[in-house]
């Protein structure tokens, strides 16, 4: 489906006095039903999602000094991957996918088999409004999890430990984890969207903007179009503040938004780190 088709299909649903999104809605309800309800498709859109975007930030690692106009970006100059730690990352990743994530939605075909679609697409403020649900109360999940699992020593390094293996974030280190952590996460995206009656539509935008913030945060980028950059008042945390947390663990465990750290006094800006140089 081309950018102009779906430009055409909500300039119809608008004229109409629909929902904006009633047109793409029916479009994809009529024309791709089979693959909308599979139980793989939110696996599939996740995974690709990922890798797309990961790609950008791995091409700016692979530059590296050879592209001055975005390396001066980079939050730790002095602290590129190498292939070692792109390919170690990686394999987890598809690992973990391959025998953890692909089971489960297999497992979840066999007990629950597919529902039909809705008629009626979500308004653009239901959308917008559940996205926004959903991000803050992953938000809140994560940051209980994530404090109890540096707090709690056998929990840090029984499960958590992996991912801390490198002090300067990059942006395929975003999915490197064990196994319990990914199937939480997994978990958690899964069934809030339920908790909070979100349509399917709204659901899986959340999931794809999700998977872009949390590669935003491990990116090792702070460049001028960052979300922390786009929403104001220190609101949201960003690469920079996670980059922190990577650096001094016992700070900003939050995943994307600030309040809860700054509320429990775990919050620390980026002016408190210093990078250090590679060995």
């Amino acid at each position: 489906m081309t950018l102009s088709l779906v430009g055409e299909i909500l300039f119809y649903g608008y004229e109409k006095g629909d929902s904006v999104l009633q047109p793409l809605w029916d479009y994809l309800r009529l024309h791709h039903s089979g693959t909308l309800r599979s139980p793989l498709f939110p696996v599939v859109l996740t995974v690709s999602s990922y890798f797309v975007f990961c790609f950008p930030y791995l091409f700016c690692d692979i530059m590296g000094e050879k592209w001055p106009s975005i390396h001066r970006y980079k939050i730790q100059p002095s602290r590129t991957p190498t292939p070692a730690m792109l390919l170690h990352c990686t394999g987890i990743t598809l690992r973990n996918h391959l025998f953890l994530v692909f089971p489960a939605a297999v497992a979840q075909w066999a007990w629950r088999p597919p529902v039909p679609l809705p008629e009626r697409a979500p308004t653009l403020w239901e959308l917008i409004g559940g996205v926004a649900g959903n991000l803050l109360l992953f938000d809140l999940q994560y940051f209980i999890w994530h404090l109890l699992h540096h707090k709690v020593r056998w929990l840090y390094v029984t499960f958590h430990a992996i991912h801390h293996n490198y002090s300067a974030p990059f942006a395929l280190a975003t999915q490197c984890l064990g196994g319990w952590e990914l199937v939480t996460v997994g978990f958690w995206t899964t069934l809030n969207p339920l908790l909070l009656k979100c349509h399917l539509l709204t659901t899986w935008v959340f999931m794809v903007l999700h998977v872009y913030v949390s590669v935003e945060d491990h990116c090792g980028y702070d460049f001028p179009w960052s979300t922390s950059r786009l929403i104001p008042f220190g609101i949201y945390g960003g690469p920079n503040k996670h980059d922190v947390h990577h650096q001094k663990p016992n700070t900003n465990f939050a995943p994307h938004f600030s309040h809860w750290d700054r509320l429990f006094g775990t919050h620390a800006d980026f002016s408190f780190a210093t990078a250090k140089p590679r060995q």
